[in-house]
């Protein structure tokens, strides 16, 4: 599995709380990254897109670079951040223009110089007059001339970009990455979705820690895959609605793990198998139902596992009706984890496949002679002809007599002798049924 670096990379590292995520968003044109008052909110290295004259190039948030901070997570965020650099095309170094230079800036601009990587020393928060008569203060970093930007108001922000792309060098072939394959791996906090990105990746690629809670960003990472890109995204751990809102942190990690759901294709719902099934993680998976992803689950921690596959398909198949398929694995003895992404693509396949008109209703002659279908007031429900006319999620139209004489039991039968017939489990289906009165109305 290679890792794609078809863009290069501009790394945006400094001190905790001086702006990156805020930055971030201002280049990307998102709101992707989690921005709080409070120091440490990013920990990952998170990536987007940008564009500035002409040119495309990755933009990478990463986590506060403290060099004194003693933290349970402090030296993998420390990690994340040198990687970061080590991979950049370019950095952005920011520091706080309120703020005055201590002993940390100076140890970061050392760091930086022996990198060898272009810097362009950034000074946030510029909007106040007191800030912007201090830009000549940062002179003595040794990084050449500060360029002065206000990463929430926007000021400053095309002469940053413009020094970005003097930097960069010169362009090469770049891959079209929207041909890639959107995969979200999702679950509740703690159950090891970043070790299993890692063991997908070969990579330390996000912080892994036992301390729930640890990704709050939605951190996506393009790989290639027997030929075929695939963007593998992250995600911070869901929980109930109700316990979402004991911070500002939590609400809107959540909310980035919805977000993330909806633009995906598949979604890889991760369950703790030391633990069981919890009727947390029958919600992870009705939501990902919800967002009309094509969904697997995976039973995690196998090597520990003490849940019941039998049980546990039951209460999933009374939950999900698209019948997700489920794969056991262990992202710490690599049990089975060589199978995820080709189980994620062949359910993509599905997911984005059209089915020929003819051979649908071939299908549905078969359905008429095996059930017969329901009546009311002595008049039977008809099905003369159907299509599919959308796909990713699949979308098909079926042609009845009268819409009011279906019943909500043979509409799941009809669902899922759909799916069996053209292995369609753990695929969004929507099925529309259309009487004559409304075609003609």
């Amino acid at each position: 599995m290679n890792r794609r670096r078809a863009l290069p990379r501009v790394a945006i590292v400094g001190y905790p709380n001086v702006g990156k995520s805020t930055l971030f968003n201002r280049l990307t044109g998102t709101r992707e990254a989690v921005v709080a008052p409070e120091p440490g909110v990013t920990r990952d290295r998170k990536e987007g897109r940008a564009e500035w004259s002409g040119r495309w190039f990755a933009v990478v948030d990463t986590g506060g670079i403290d060099l004194q901070a003693g933290g349970p997570l402090s030296d993998q965020v420390r990690d994340q951040a040198r990687q970061a650099i080590a991979e950049a095309a370019a950095v952005i170094f920011l520091v706080d223009g309120k703020c005055d230079l201590g002993p940390q800036e100076h140890e970061i601009a050392d760091l930086l110089r022996r990198s060898r990587v272009p810097v362009i020393l950034t000074v946030n928060k510029i909007d106040t007059r007191t800030a912007e008569e201090r830009l000549h203060d940062f002179w003595s970093l040794g990084l050449g001339e500060p360029v002065g930007v206000s990463a929430e108001h926007g000021l400053g922000i095309g002469d940053l970009l413009d020094a970005v792309v003097r930097n960069l060098p010169e362009e090469d072939e770049e891959v079209a990455e929207s041909a890639a394959v959107n995969v979200a791996v999702v679950g509740r906090p703690n159950v090891g979705k970043s070790s299993l990105v890692n063991a997908l990746l070969g990579d330390e690629r996000v912080i892994v820690s036992p301390l729930p809670g640890t990704t709050r960003d939605a951190i996506d990472t393009l790989v290639e895959y027997e030929g075929r890109l695939v963007n593998l995204v992250d995600t911070a751990g869901l929980r109930r609605k109700g316990r979402r809102a004991g911070t500002d942190v939590e609400y809107y990690s959540s909310l980035r793990t919805i977000k993330a759901l909806e633009r995906s294709d598949v979604a890889l719902v991760v369950v703790d198998a030391s633990e069981g099934l919890v009727d947390l993680d029958l919600q992870v998976a009705y939501e990902a139902q919800r967002a009309h992803c094509a969904t697997a689950v995976l039973f995690n921690k196998w090597d520990r596992s003490i849940t019941d596959l039998a049980a546990a398909t039951a209460r999933i198949y009374g939950k999900v009706q698209m019948r997700p398929p489920w794969l056991t694995v262990s992202a710490l003895t690599g049990r089975k984890v060589g199978e995820v992404l080709p189980l994620a693509l062949a359910l993509y396949d599905r997911y984005s496949e059209r089915i020929p008109t003819a051979e649908l209703n071939r299908w549905l002659q078969e359905i008429r002679a095996r059930r017969d279908p329901p009546q009311k007031g002595g008049k039977a429900l008809k099905l003369f002809y159907m299509v599919q006319y959308e796909h990713s999620p699949p979308r098909f139209k079926v042609q009845v007599n009268a819409r009011a004489l279906l019943t909500r039991s043979y509409a799941y039968f009809f669902e899922n002798r759909l799916r069996e017939a053209y292995s369609l489990w753990g695929i969004p289906l929507i099925i529309d049924f259309e009487g004559k009165e409304e075609r003609y109305s």
